[in-house]
């Protein structure tokens, strides 16, 4: 392709709203535009790499015994009634009635679609497994889209579906689509790590992250170098070592009473009472279900509501608003403490080390200090309820934890039969007995996966595209229209370089030298052949790659060994 015949529209400055640096580079590169708020189109170059994502996905898929398929955006409101998530799924769900006034929405996702299709067409356990997938539009209703491609309204995404016999069937299936993701990302030039992660709404009893590795990333990872245990902060475990006895609380005076006036943050309480934050109870009001409960942690330390959730067995949890609290404890949030709580309490693990502390009065602008757990209150419940610090010991072998920042771009969970027992799915086995579908379920982001990618690979001077998934993998570049031999050579090999499979854009542009380097660089294509005054003078053309900066001479009849070579070399291994 020559650049005059395509539509790369770069631009010198980003959007105004473009607040990261893939969002910035999607645009300034010409590859994405936007249409409104969290929805964007794809231009050229934009699609040629998500075409490129898309193919090494369907062949990861290939080999892990899925197979395509494609599926109805518009999902009417009976499948989702039956799953039970049309009111629970929230308002990312996107209802609409059409003109018989029957309810629909556009599919966020496509659990009870699959288990429809399945539930029709498979009857025995003769027919399994069954491994479907597509790759294809979503569309959730973002209360904030932000971040470009990252956290869009509509987005394209492969979202595949597994249907066993057993639970042990689906551990197969499971393990056959880490395997698959793993080599898909690798192919995609990514530096990424899976996480053992949190199921949230998609439900199921296990799941895993693939986390891209970024600066930027949104995701907190908690990883041990020791033996290699990762999980996202949401799930990360805190290997804590049972007290072998429990310790008596202590003997001694009650707490005593302390105004506090104005004082309401940990920051503020510990400054005003000279006492570490870890020497302070924090204690929180939470809704969880239809009941209430206070956790309560270290001043330290952050709560951690996806742990409390699965702590407590509770479909959904929230921090209480003010008046709750109030209504609760008689006292605003910043001077709510356990002792005198008449609601279940909770604590975090560590409670059980902490000493007489500084906790909240439960009157507004007093605190309590010398408070002690067990003396002067007593948790209902005991659990690690905290987000990871690095540091922390690693629950498989004590060593330390550490924790860098990820982009997540896949997700696999281990279902159960959470969707086939609600929707009816069943299958006779070999004794003509009904069962239900063990099913799983396989995510990719399509378009967060290129996003990921420009967050993971860039520079000050633009996108630095990994071989795998670049729009175009070499570009040729004619330093001087106006010079006939240089032109003329560089169309030569322009023609010569697509004969011989090279996928390539020349630019063909009457734009001056530096203009076209700044948009090589900007572009971020892998190899770049320039053709200048160093080749009518010396017969040489320079070869330069833009993830090192390296710099290859070669001559014409050398050039396609070169590119060859050097196409090995940024190609990731099979």
């Amino acid at each position: 392709m020559k650049f005059t015949q395509t539509f790369i529209p770069t631009l010198k400055e980003a959007p105004r709203d473009a607040e990261i640096v893939s969002h910035k580079l999607l645009f300034r590169a010409g590859l994405i535009r936007k249409l409104s708020s969290g929805i964007y189109s794809y231009l050229p170059l934009g699609i040629r790499s998500i075409q490129k994502i898309s193919n090494i996905i369907r062949e990861g898929m290939r080999r892990g015994g899925a197979q395509e398929v494609l599926l109805p955006l518009v999902i009417q409101k009976d499948l989702w009634e039956e799953s039970g998530r049309w009111q629970a799924y929230g308002k990312e769900l996107l209802r609409f009635q059409d003109r018989h006034e029957k309810w629909f929405t556009l599919g966020p996702t496509h659990e009870e679609v699959i288990v429809d299709l399945v539930r029709s067409d498979v009857k025995s356990y003769k027919q399994l497994p069954v491994n479907l997938y597509q790759i294809a539009p979503k569309f959730r209703d973002e209360i904030r889209p932000r971040f470009g491609l990252m956290r869009g309204r509509e987005f394209i995404m492969k979202d595949g579906y597994s249907f066993d016999r057993d639970e042990a069937n689906a551990g197969v299936t499971y393990q056959k689509m880490y395997d698959a993701y793993t080599w898909i990302f690798s192919q995609c030039g990514l530096r990424f790590q899976a996480v053992e992660a949190d199921t949230g709404t998609i439900g199921g009893n296990f799941s895993h992250e693939f986390m891209v590795l970024a600066n930027t990333g949104e995701e907190a990872i908690v990883s041990c170098d020791a033996c290699g245990y990762a999980a996202n902060v949401e799930k990360a475990e805190i290997g804590y070592p049972e007290p072998a006895v429990a310790a008596p609380a202590p003997a001694g005076t009650a707490p005593v009473l302390v105004e506090t006036p104005g004082r309401h943050t940990v920051e503020e309480v510990s400054a005003f009472l000279h006492v570490p934050a870890a020497g302070i109870m924090k204690t929180m009001i939470v809704k969880a279900d239809n009941d209430v409960v206070a956790a309560v942690i270290r001043g330290d330390r952050e709560l951690n509501l996806i742990k409390l959730k699965n702590a407590l067995g509770a479909d959904e949890v929230a921090l209480a608003g003010d008046a709750d609290c109030v209504r609760l404890t008689g006292a605003h949030a910043g001077s709510i403490g356990p002792v005198g709580l008449t609601v279940r309490i909770v604590a975090d693990l560590e409670i059980r080390t902490v000493g007489p502390a500084v906790a909240g009065a439960n009157q507004d602008d007093h605190h309590y200090t010398g408070v002690v757990q067990g003396r002067d209150f007593q948790p209902s419940q005991f659990a690690d309820i905290r987000n990871t610090v690095a540091g922390d010991r690693c629950p498989r072998c004590s060593k330390p934890l550490g924790i860098t920042r990820g982009i997540e771009v896949g997700h696999i969970f281990r279902l159960g039969t959470k969707y086939s027992r609600k929707m009816q799915a069943e299958f006779l086995d070999e004794n003509g007995k009904s069962q239900p579908f063990v099913m799983g379920c396989y995510g990719i982001g399509v378009g967060r996966t290129l996003a990921a990618s420009i967050e993971q690979n860039n520079d000050k001077d633009g996108i630095i595209f990994p071989l795998g998934i670049a729009p175009y993998e070499l570009e040729l570049i004619s330093i001087n229209m106006k010079d006939r031999d240089i032109a003329d050579t560089a169309e030569s090999l322009y023609r010569d370089l697509s004969a011989d499979g090279f996928d390539i854009i020349y630019d063909d542009r009457d734009l001056s030298p530096g203009m076209k380097l700044k948009d090589a660089d900007l572009l971020g294509f892998p190899m770049r052949v320039i053709v200048g005054t160093k080749f009518k003078n010396e017969g040489v053309l320079e070869i330069k790659v833009r993830q090192t900066g390296e710099v290859v001479m070669a001559t014409r009849e050398t050039l396609r060994e070169k590119l060859a070579e050097l196409r090995k070399t940024l190609s990731p291994k099979s």
